[in-house]
């Protein structure tokens, strides 16, 4: 990736976590963007998001792979791990060499080599001394990301967080609530759809929610709405698959016209 496609790249990511202040976002879709533009423009394998509920339990709310989530799931169950960490202390937690953690986080550690995984960043979501969550990206080789993509990763968690503060403060306590569980309900629901879909059309899960969000943004729709459609046999899943299809051969001629 040249310097130049990496600094659009960041802007168009800035630009749609600060659209956040403004009402009827979506939130599964904000932090979909959050992971998915941190591991793109940070060079990382997979990323996966936790969040705060109301009763302060962490919840894997979004992730780029399968793997990913495993790891992030493996931790909450263990209630240890760089990501439980990073969340305690609101700060940020590097893992250079996960083979190397020892018996620090045993379940962690052999979870993420069980799934290739050789390194981690952790990045908390903060607003001064409010952590509502953590950012965490993985890679398949051993080795810290340099200060500069630290500060990016953190940079646009920070965005990312204000986002849903400014949302919340601007609701009733109880809609503030709704609004985390919806996400959370709108999670299962994908869940289920990607399922059906990987087990209709032999894709993937990753393949499958790919096709879901290509569907849903081709369409002006919501990742929920999509999802409950394909539960519900109301949506012909050769539809959702030509979808993730044409966005993939639109977007390869346009990389084409630029050359």
């Amino acid at each position: 990736m040249t310097d130049q496609n990496r600094e659009a790249k960041l802007s168009r990511a800035f630009v749609t976590l600060a659209d956040t202040l403004v009402a009827d976002f979506d939130l599964i879709d904000l932090l979909q963007t959050l992971v998915d533009t941190c591991t793109e423009v940070l060079d990382t394998e997979a990323a996966g998001l936790l969040l705060k509920t109301s009763t302060d339990e962490l919840q894997v709310v979004v992730s780029t792979t399968e793997d990913a989530e495993f790891v992030e799931l493996v931790q909450l169950g263990a209630h240890s791990g760089p990501c439980v960490e990073c969340v305690t202390t609101g700060k940020p937690v590097t893992v250079a060499d996960i083979d190397a953690t020892g018996d620090r986080w045993p379940d962690f550690r052999e979870a993420a080599l069980q799934r290739g995984f050789r390194s981690l960043q952790a990045t908390p979501l903060r607003l001064r001394g409010d952590i509502i969550g953590t950012m965490n990206l993985l890679d398949t080789r051993v080795g810290a990301l340099n200060e500069q993509d630290v500060a990016v990763a953190q940079a646009l968690s920070d965005v990312a967080t204000i986002g849903i503060l400014a949302e919340r403060a601007a609701r009733e306590h109880e809609l503030l609530s709704s609004q985390l569980q919806g996400a959370l309900d709108s999670r299962i629901v994908i869940e289920q759809a990607k399922g059906a879909l990987a087990q209709s059309t032999g894709l993937s899960m990753d393949g499958a929610f790919t096709s879901i969000r290509s569907y849903a943004r081709s369409n002006n729709m919501t990742l929920r709405a999509v999802a409950a459609a394909v539960v519900e046999r109301r949506l012909d899943v050769s539809r959702v698959v030509a979808a993730s299809t044409m966005r993939k051969e639109g977007s390869a001629r346009r990389g084409s016209s630029t050359r």
